[in-house]
């Protein structure tokens, strides 16, 4: 018998409600939620690749680093999701990348930017399984066939070799020819990317920029001067060479290159740096390709056109064309410090080299005029049959226009040098007198003319001399030494040097 309705209804409705309640609760959450997990969705990692490429330009300088910016039109999901930007350049350096929108700039920043450089490899990839289960897989010979065997292991180290277990033994030194993984960790990238964590509050198609410096790219400037018979004027070609070693190819790129001494906080990047040899037989004429402009100190040389960059590559470009360059040929010998140091054996000629040099004016009336990049300068010469000999290299630096150069390219071989030292006489403590004797020979079917410097230490003055004497600088004097075909001349001086 039910005494008291009332209280029995009361009894059960309450637990309903409140069943109902925290059901219908739930349910509104979940529906609120349903929105956050599609977000949720949203925020996997975009990816572009090289494919989304629509502009790539590289400078490169002359400390074995370089410049890349790389443009790319993506498609971007609005608010907070990373983007993996991979083909990029193995040897960057992460402290230098810049991101930015070239659509709207303003309503896409980057909240966290990673670079990942750990590539996927077979050692690396051991390394992660250490106290995991792998398959060793070897090959047995069995009745004149192979047999590929399975086992089964646990990598327990894998330093210096690995050290499985196999069973309940240790096992070492043990060779495979190959292993089995159940899967790839997650953590392992196959070519170096950026990841940068975006957030898009503009449009979902923009076009961005990444710029930033890698290591491993360089250039050098490799000249050949090809010298008339009658040693009067030359042909001067430039090429520039250059190295790609940087872990990226760059398709279709603009190309730029800075010359100059660019200072850099820390040691520049190491990296291989091969350099090309340029033959003066091996390379046709080509026309200048490179237009040149001042930056700051340096100087730019831009690529009139655009070139694919390979990786590991080393590509040569024409850089300019001298034609009927006048050039001046000199021959050149020069004394050591220390024959004002101590008396020489008396009487006794020393031979000395007698060095070869041309030189040339780098003016616009003589068909150059644009600032030379360092580099190497191979000198050839035509011989009678109308061949072209090597006959000797050198390197020059940064000439601005209108500076002479100088190419050291050898020692003669048909004019000798012989010097003797014919007196040496204290005055006092500190005073002394030395005369010398400098004997020149041509065997040439020329006359010619032959430069002597002689280094001279302390307060020194040139006593007498049979050819006149030119103080060349404070420690220096020269002597122009005229010498006939088939001749001897002979230099005689007598210096007093105070010390």
């Amino acid at each position: 018998m039910i005494r008291n309705p009332r209280k029995l209804i009361m009894k059960f409705a309450l637990p309903v409600a409140l069943a109902s309640f925290l059901l219908t609760g739930h349910a509104r959450t979940a529906a609120a939620q349903t929105p956050q997990s599609a977000d949720s969705a949203k925020t996997e990692a975009l990816t572009t690749t090289e494919k989304d490429q629509t502009e790539i330009a590289v400078t490169v300088y002359n400390s074995n680093i370089a410049l890349v910016r790389d443009v790319r039109q993506i498609r971007l999901a609005p608010g907070i999701f990373p983007l993996r930007f991979e083909d990029v350049a193995a040897s960057i350096n992460p402290a230098t990348v810049h991101f930015r929108s070239l659509t709207d700039d303003a309503k896409l920043s980057v909240v966290e930017q990673n670079y990942e450089y750990d590539l996927l490899d077979p050692q690396k990839l051991l390394q992660k399984y250490v106290g995991k289960e792998v398959t060793l897989v070897r090959a047995e010979q069995d009745a004149g066939s192979t047999k590929w065997v399975e086992t089964k292991a646990t990598l327990l180290a894998n330093n210096n070799g690995p050290v499985w277990k196999i069973g309940n033994e240790i096992v070492t030194g043990m060779n495979s020819d190959s292993y089995r993984f159940p899967e790839l960790p997650g953590n392992f990238y196959s070519r170096p990317t950026l990841i940068w964590t975006l957030d898009n509050r503009g449009v979902a198609s923009q076009k961005v920029e990444a710029s930033y410096l890698t290591g491993n790219m360089s250039w050098s400037a490799d000249y050949v001067l090809t010298v008339t018979r009658d040693e009067k004027t030359a042909d001067l070609d430039g090429w520039v060479t250059l190295n790609n070693n940087s872990g990226a190819s760059y398709q279709n790129a603009k190309l730029q290159l800075v010359a100059g001494e660019i200072h850099q906080v820390s040691p520049p990047m190491n990296g291989r740096m091969e350099m090309a040899v340029a033959g003066a037989v091996a390379m046709p004429k080509a026309a200048p390709q490179f237009t040149q402009e001042g930056i700051s100190e340096y100087h730019l040389y831009s690529l009139g056109r655009r070139t694919s960059i390979q990786n590991n590559e080393s590509k040569q470009i024409s850089l300019l064309t001298g034609t009927g360059v006048p050039v001046e040929k000199h021959l050149v010998t020069e004394g050591q410090t220390y024959y004002y140091r101590n008396p020489q054996s008396l009487g006794i000629p020393a031979p000395q080299p007698v060095k070869v040099t041309y030189q040339f004016k780098n003016e616009e009336k003589s068909g150059l005029g644009m600032p030379l990049p360092a580099g190497t300068v191979r000198v050839y010469q035509a011989d009678s049959k109308g061949g072209i000999q090597f006959i000797g290299e050198d390197t020059i630096r940064h000439t601005p226009k209108d500076e002479t150069l100088r190419i050291y390219v050898g020692d003669a071989f048909d004019v000798v040098c012989e010097r003797k030292q014919t007196d040496y006489k204290k005055l006092a403590s500190n005073l002394y007198e030395m005369e010398y004797e400098i004997t020149l020979r041509n065997h040439k079917d020329v006359p010619v003319t032959v430069e002597v410097r002689e280094p001279l230490g302390g307060d020194w003055e040139i006593v007498n001399s049979n050819f006149t004497s030119n103080k060349l600088d404070a420690r220096t004097v020269g002597f122009d030494v005229p010498v006939v075909k088939d001749g001897t001349s002979k230099l005689t001086y007598r210096v007093r040097v105070k010390y």
